[in-house]
């Protein structure tokens, strides 16, 4: 059962990653799927790999992108993120990325979209076309590694940019693992995203 719902968001819209969008400065997520991280590749049914990561926010991209996009907010996440059912076009967000394979339903949050995950498995679309790894397992997996390697624990970098912009990167993050900090010049890590966030850091794409 979705949540109570909240106001409505209109404009047009900027895809994050697979499952995450910006309209204007505010940011927001897809209620009740999770598609794979901007960095993460799934296993092909015939052999090798595919970015399915890539592929899912191309998919979004194309369905919403530069498109004005209407968004019922339904919560709030940790990060601050609008958690949203959004609509373009008539046709839900959440459903055409279900139906193409490239999100998992959600479950820890929502069963909203347990049907459509069937429905695509049952075809072997998509993520669903070999073993992949769930987005969550995914974070949880690269996010123990870094703390294990990371300066007290704290995996997250925050990183100043050439044009002086503070942005954050998690370990899920494709840019994580080429991102060098270096504290002298005032970057830092983080021990979670709210902590970057407060600081005055804002999350990479595909954070």
């Amino acid at each position: 059962m979705q949540a109570e719902t909240g106001p409505t968001i209109t404009g047009v819209a900027n895809v994050v990653d697979g499952d995450g969008l910006k309209i204007g400065p505010i940011a927001i997520r897809l209620h009740g799927i999770d598609a794979p991280e901007a960095g993460q590749s799934c296993p092909r049914v015939e052999g090798g790999t595919w970015s399915c990561g890539k592929d899912a926010a191309t998919a979004l991209d194309e369905l919403v992108g530069g498109r004005e996009v209407v968004c019922t907010a339904l919560d709030q996440d940790p990060y601050g993120r609008i958690v949203a059912s959004c609509m373009v076009d008539g046709r839900d967000a959440a459903t055409e990325i279900m139906q193409a394979g490239l999100a998992w339903a959600y479950v820890e949050y929502s069963e909203d979209y347990v049907a459509l995950e069937a429905e695509a498995k049952a075809a072997g679309l998509g993520v669903w076309q070999a073993a992949a790894e769930a987005p969550w397992d995914y974070r949880a997996d690269r996010w123990g590694r870094a703390v294990a390697a990371a300066p007290d624990g704290c995996p997250i970098k925050g990183n100043i940019s050439a044009a002086g912009e503070r942005i954050y990167h998690t370990p899920w993050s494709p840019y994580y693992s080429r991102t060098q900090i270096s504290e002298g010049q005032g970057e830092r890590w983080f021990c979670d995203e709210a902590a970057a966030q407060a600081a005055g850091w804002r999350g990479a794409e595909g954070r």
